[in-house]
């Protein structure tokens, strides 16, 4: 038997996570002085941490070390349970070179048991909506094997989009160059970004001015949807009144989507900043991108 896992940066809502029986890693965050877990929204102040970045504070994420992948891993291998771990990409973080440390000691500590690592090549609710899919067939009485042959084709249909509304936010997290913020800076360019199939960060295209960024991210869902089955998600970082008015022309123009509205938290919030806008859904194929980011 085996324990579907993911981790906080799914940002799928705790509620959510609950009701389909998920256990999930909460991943480190640090704001001031103080360190958080991010717990998918139970406890959460957003309004707190955004308000703190706005004023000048700057956030820090950080990876997981061997020993707490150990604990976390070796909880369920210790009670005889195999894990299917969903994660956010590999390509957006170190924390996973500490996972393959952890997992080849615990292999040698429990040598009958297994943990398959699925990489949704995607972070937020991209990584979320393959995760919630899992779990939906898993408690349907898929096997493992049968997750990952789905989320292997599925993985290729998660179309996300979005935009920041600062790009130094980026540069700061070592997502970005110095001197492509900059010069996306003073031209107000708005990069429309993606992930690509790598996993990594990359440019779908460049549109100028934050009001053609959003109806641009419209046009998108309108023109490439078709898993309606699967709801359009809007995320929004502390800017949820351009993120309804993104949720509303998306209705206008696909009135049969399920557009569903969610908050950045801040484990993705400190890399993109506030001000961030995006959207997640079904399409045929991944985004395929003008350009990586670095």
């Amino acid at each position: 038997m085996s324990v579907l896992l993911c981790d906080s940066n799914c940002e799928l809502w705790y509620t959510d996570i609950e009701k389909l029986g998920i256990d999930f890693i909460p991943m480190p965050y640090v704001c001031g002085d103080s360190e958080y877990l991010y717990d998918l929204g139970r406890h959460t102040d957003f309004a707190a941490f955004y308000s703190a970045v706005r004023s000048g504070a700057v956030p820090k994420t950080q990876a997981l070390n061997p020993d707490n992948y150990k604990d976390i891993i070796g909880s369920y291998f210790s009670k005889g349970q195999d894990v299917l771990y969903i994660c956010f990409s590999k390509a957006m973080s170190g924390t996973f070179a500490q996972l393959d440390k952890a997992l080849a000691e615990l292999k040698e500590q429990y040598p009958g048991r297994k943990c398959t690592v699925f990489d949704t090549k995607s972070i937020s609710i991209g990584a979320g909506i393959q995760v919630m899919e899992a779990a939906k067939l898993k408690n349907r009485g898929a096997s493992d094997e049968e997750i990952i042959a789905f989320l292997n084709e599925f993985t290729n249909r998660v179309a996300v989009y979005f935009v920041v509304d600062d790009l130094m936010h980026l540069k700061r997290g070592g997502r970005l160059s110095a001197a492509s913020a900059a010069m996306g800076t003073l031209l107000s360019i708005k990069p429309v970004l993606t992930f690509n199939s790598q996993g990594g960060l990359s440019v779908i295209e460049k549109v100028t001015g934050r009001r053609k960024a959003i109806r641009n991210l419209a046009e998108k869902v309108a023109r490439q949807i078709t898993g309606f089955e699967y709801p359009v998600y809007v995320l929004d970082a502390d800017c949820k009144e351009e993120g309804d008015q993104l949720a509303g022309l998306i209705r206008e123009r696909r009135p049969e989507a399920n557009v569903l509205r969610q908050t950045v938290g801040p484990v993705i919030g400190a890399h993109c900043g506030p001000g961030t806008l995006g959207v997640i859904f079904i399409a045929d194929r991944r985004p395929i991108p003008l350009e990586n980011v670095k």
